[in-house]
């Protein structure tokens, strides 16, 4: 019975008059094969003739470009002798390896300047800038222990997941997040904020940041084109904010956090802030502080609560979140970027029900939703006991890096004043006599030691001071930069240059 012809286009190129649109004509006198090899290569390398793919017999090209077949075959046996393609008797020359591409050497931009981090107002990219910066050692504030991460507790977890997965759950997901980590962060909330949350009420987002973006479109949506905000507070949160144009007034923070009062005055709709550990202050909202604002919630303000550093905490009990007294007027935001690491892009938001649909469709709108898989590792990291178990570690590292911190401030600045002890990753320090922070962390930088000045963080005149971050650093790491700091500071001061 006689075969089926084969398509044509099947594992072979077409030969023709239109192949690689070679012209012949612009060969050189005498040197057809070796022309006929480059048109050849240089497709084989860009991607027109694929790998595994036959060339066209030596006869029919000839007979195409109206040459000799031996300038064909010499072309051919030039790749081959690269290693490029190979002759497989009646199955013709197949193409089996892409030539190396030798390209230039990528120009490395020079590492930014201190004078290029510090010497200008924070503008977008002002984090990403100071992170390029190189330093001996990195005191920047919001940094985890990135050499901490549970590595064989989310292998196992990882390898339970996928011993156990339907084929289904590699399909789109809910936009809303996987059911078995809104389950598990309804758990977790509930065991370690005080908060009581149906999983369907918590949305998975990438982070804090995403919460605060898919926030502030039905915010504006809605009519509030206003939030105010903590001073001094993160810049970040301020950025994006701003980014999403929302205007972000400031409402000054005390030992005692957030002046409601002041809020109150001010007639502003919403406000954001970190009433479990401020930042950068490090203060908690205080228990009068915390009823005044419920009180400003119950007659209509909207309470955006970031629960920042929440976990975190090692001379002091447990801090209920706002969320827990007033689900109905309180949108709360949390991640596990702190707890495990930035890069792993998790967090959560739980809105009022007024706003939930609205953040939901925002959600979907902006990415379908979060990765799958990485949700539901995690989710087995938080049901196992896994990050009950790392969070246990991390606090007991944090305390001694930050007691080596605290003694370091006392000996080499010791006119300095630490704020911020009882949690949280990082200490903020302010200085009496000291005019410029800003000048202080680019002098730091400048002796091989990265910081934050306090002046980054606030809107209105404000203490000088930096914020320092222990969590990533060692003990040794931690003396050697608070020495150099302290530096850095008697240099200033000799200069003059802290006026």
């Amino acid at each position: 019975m006689p075969r089926a012809k084969k398509h044509p286009i099947e594992g072979s190129i077409t030969a023709g008059s239109d192949f690689l649109q070679l012209d012949v004509g612009t060969a050189p006198p005498g040197g057809r094969a070796g022309w006929l090899a480059d048109r050849l290569r240089v497709a084989i390398t860009d991607g027109r003739i694929p790998l595994g793919c036959r060339l066209p017999a030596s006869r029919v090209l000839a007979d195409e470009l109206g040459v000799s077949r031996g300038v064909v075959t010499e072309a051919y046996q030039r790749l081959a002798e690269e290693g490029q393609v190979v002759g497989r008797g009646r199955a013709g020359t197949v193409v089996v390896a892409i030539p190396p591409v030798v390209s230039p050497t990528p120009a490395v931009p020079d590492p930014p300047a201190p004078e290029a981090v510090f010497g200008f107002e924070p503008g977008t990219d002002i984090f990403d800038t100071l992170r390029a910066a190189p330093a001996r050692i990195d005191l920047s504030p919001g940094v985890p222990d990135l050499a901490a991460f549970p590595r064989a507790a989310w292998l196992r977890a990882e390898r339970t997941v996928l011993r156990h997965l339907d084929a289904a759950a590699l399909g789109y997901g809910d936009a809303r997040g996987a059911p078995a980590l809104r389950a598990a962060v309804s758990q977790w909330l509930a065991r370690n904020r005080g908060i009581r949350a149906d999983p369907d009420e918590v949305l998975v987002v990438t982070g804090v940041s995403q919460a605060l973006g898919l926030l502030a479109q039905v915010l504006r949506a809605d009519g509030v084109h206003t939030v105010a905000v903590e001073d001094p507070g993160s810049l970040g949160v301020r950025q994006h904010l701003l980014n999403w144009r929302l205007d972000t007034p400031p409402v000054t923070v005390d030992e005692h956090g957030l002046r409601v009062d002041e809020l109150v005055a001010a007639g502003h709709p919403a406000v954001m802030l970190t009433p479990a550990h401020q930042f950068p202050t490090g203060v908690v909202l205080h228990g009068d502080r915390r009823r005044q604002l419920l009180d400003w919630a119950r007659d209509g303000g909207l309470v955006v609560e970031d629960d920042y550093d929440a976990e975190h905490r090692y001379d002091r009990p447990p801090v209920p979140a706002l969320r827990a007294s007033l689900p109905g007027r309180i949108c709360y935001t949390g991640s596990v970027s702190k707890l495990l690491a930035p890069a792993m892009r998790v967090g959560w938001v739980l809105a009022p029900p007024r706003y939930r649909d609205a953040l939901v469709a925002a959600k979907r709108m902006a990415d379908l939703g979060n990765a799958v898989l990485p949700q539901l590792v995690l989710a087995e990291l938080m049901t196992s006991g896994d990050l009950d178990r790392h969070l246990r570690l991390l606090r007991r590292r944090h305390v001694r890096r930050r007691d080596a911190m605290i003694r370091a401030i006392g000996r080499h600045l010791p006119g300095a004043t630490v704020h911020g002890a009882a949690a949280g990753l990082h200490l903020t320090v302010t200085f009496a006599g000291v005019g410029c922070d800003v000048a202080l962390a680019t002098e730091a930088l400048r002796r091989g030691v990265k910081t934050q000045p306090l002046s980054w963080h606030a809107q209105r005149p404000y203490p000088a001071g930096l914020v320092l971050g222990y969590a990533a650093v060692t003990g040794g790491e931690i003396e050697e930069g608070i020495g150099t700091v302290g530096t850095a500071l008697r240099s200033l001061s000799t200069a003059g240059g802290h006026r």
